[in-house]
């Protein structure tokens, strides 16, 4: 059998260019290791708004969220939004999952559950693929290898492509029981509760919450992720937020941040998690490798029906890539430089300088979920305090 392209892993991403690819006449096959789509659920389930435009899949959205709710230290809250202006929403990942897959299918895609590869060998003219499918063996052959196949991608390990730059750690619990916020979900910060990055309290709708935390395993002092995400529920400055409820569900996973060396080879690509897309300072996946497709697809679409698809040919279809390598480095410089980097006592002077009316203003103004560099941009170029900070740390990729 043979395929102008098969896709390793059919999740959001792997579904996404799938459909676009059929829709444009190209022979897809998906490859989904599991028994359904949707499982395991391993992230926060947050679509930003142009992610959830591009799909149409509204119906699986469980909560809207206005903004944030952002928690220093020793306790100065800042909120950041505007009531009623949505700035993300919260979905139900199974079934946006299954709706995305379902639109490639319906585009002329096909779809094998309980599948996965176990070898696969690329040539100047196809890549030879072994396939186990349930109890049986199959050998197939296609145009272009794609690795949509997660953070642990086997495609990228296989074909030895290099590593993210950054591979974090994520724990969330759902629970009931814990009082609502509103259209705002929480954000933590301290070495205690989030050491280099933040904790987060997510409403899901129906009286739901989920709360995790995420980090790099450098950065835990020998702790596990759990180890924080229980230190979060029980430390004394915010015990009494979290008393009363009750845990229904834990998940784990990796989050990768941080494009790959090699994306591409002969015949081969990856895209999404797999590359390393995810954002350094949400590690949100979805609204990146989605942009990801878009930037790329024309391209890509003629390349495969063409059949040029050298490592050259991809290296020309995917040099939008290298504009979102150096959007996730000075992401990345950002991050470090208002949240990983410094103490608690510093993290406590970044919030009571944010905290000021006309900081305030301007982060609400220009703050972006799915872009934060401009922020920080119009930050350096107005808040004398913040250009002083970046100076200090000598962050050079902010004003690359």
């Amino acid at each position: 059998m043979h395929w102008q392209v098969v896709i390793v892993g059919a999740g959001p991403v792997g579904g996404r260019l799938a459909c676009e690819l059929a829709t444009k006449g190209v022979t897809v096959l998906m490859l989904e290791e599991h028994n359904e789509v949707g499982r395991p659920f391993q992230c926060a389930g947050l679509i930003n708004p142009p992610a959830m435009k591009m799909v149409g899949l509204e119906q699986t959205i469980l909560q809207n969220i206005d903004g944030a709710l952002i928690h220093s230290p020793s306790g100065i809250e800042i909120s950041v939004g505007t009531k009623g202006k949505v700035r993300t929403h919260v979905v139900c990942r199974k079934r946006f999952d299954q709706g995305v897959v379902a639109q490639a299918m319906e585009a002329g895609a096909h779809l094998w559950l309980k599948s996965k590869p176990l070898g696969a060998v690329n040539s100047s003219d196809k890549v030879q693929l072994s396939v186990e499918k349930g109890s049986e063996k199959i050998d197939l052959s296609c145009d272009l290898l794609i690795g949509a196949d997660g953070a642990h991608s086997w495609t990228r390990r296989h074909f030895k492509m290099g590593k993210p730059k950054e591979l974090m750690i994520g724990y969330q619990t759902d629970v009931i029981g814990l009082s609502d916020r509103g259209d705002w979900l929480e954000m933590y910060t301290g070495n205690e509760v989030a050491p280099g990055f933040f904790a987060w309290v997510i409403p899901s709708g129906r009286g739901t919450h989920r709360i995790g935390v995420w980090g790099r395993a450098k950065d835990l002092d020998g702790r596990s992720m759990e180890d924080i995400h229980q230190a979060l529920v029980t430390h004394p400055q915010w015990k009494e937020r979290f008393e009363g409820m009750k845990e229904i569900a834990k998940y784990c996973g990796p989050i990768p941040c941080g494009l790959v060396s090699k994306p591409y080879l002969e015949r081969v690509l990856l895209i999404g998690d797999a590359a390393g897309m995810a954002k350094p300072t949400t590690g949100g996946g979805i609204g990146p490798a989605f942009r990801q497709i878009e930037a790329i697809i024309e391209n890509l679409a003629i390349s495969i029906k063409t059949n040029k698809l050298t490592k050259s040919d991809l290296a020309k279809v995917c040099k939008p890539y290298k504009a979102m390598k150096k959007d996730q480095d000075r992401a990345r410089a950002l991050r470090d430089l208002l949240i990983t980097l410094p103490d608690d006592l510093e993290l406590d002077s970044h919030f009571e300088m944010f905290n000021r009316p006309e900081v305030l203003e301007l982060i609400n103004a220009e703050g972006d979920i799915e872009h934060p560099v401009p922020l920080g941009l119009a930050l350096l170029k107005r808040v004398p305090e913040f250009r002083k900070l970046a100076i200090k740390a000598g962050v050079k990729l902010l004003f690359a």
